[in-house]
């Protein structure tokens, strides 16, 4: 699992690669606070389009960052999920929670 950060005019941009799964939540998870916390963005999009597996821990890290953001005042939401990953994020319901924009082909 790699994130790939980028942040521009108060934007911080995650892009997931890799398997997003309960052996690597809690390190992704610290990783995003970390990057929260250095670039104190005032939103934050998780891109999820080279995400090739997520299970529930993938739902925890995204409502986690969610969450994360609201403390600071800011929001969150995910961006691109596609194959398996858009499977789990259908099945979860998460789009009541947080805004979830699927790429239109």
């Amino acid at each position: 699992m790699r994130i790939f950060a980028s942040e521009k005019d108060g934007v911080l941009r995650l892009n997931f690669a890799g398997e997003l799964d309960h052996h690597c939540a809690k390190t992704v998870m610290k990783t995003i606070e970390n990057l929260i916390d250095e670039h104190l963005p005032r939103d934050c999009i998780m891109d999820l389009s080279e995400l090739s597996f997520m299970d529930s821990s993938g739902i925890a890290v995204i409502l986690k960052t969610g969450n994360r953001m609201k403390e600071t005042g800011g929001k969150a939401w995910v961006e691109n999920p596609c194959g398996q990953a858009l499977r789990v994020l259908d099945a979860s319901g998460i789009d009541r929670v947080i805004k979830v924009f699927v790429k239109t082909r």
